[in-house]
């Protein structure tokens, strides 16, 4: 993957990131208490994202320190 890509992968999770975050809050949410909650659909959904585009940027990293 291009250094490019990569960059986009972690300006998504920039944005993923700062998306979740507002949405937990108009929701009552704590954001620092994401994980042990249950979190409706849609927040859900975006925890998954998150956690997607950090497992791909761990991975790209990973190898690239080889």
């Amino acid at each position: 993957m291009s250094p490019d890509e990569v960059n986009r992968l972690r300006e998504r999770l920039r944005a993923l990131d700062a998306e979740f975050d507002r949405e937990l809050r108009a929701r009552g949410f704590d954001p620092a208490q994401a994980e042990n909650v249950a979190l409706p659909s849609h927040l859900a959904t975006l925890y998954a994202k998150r956690v997607q585009i950090r497992a791909q940027l761990a991975e790209l990293e990973g190898k690239t320190d080889d």
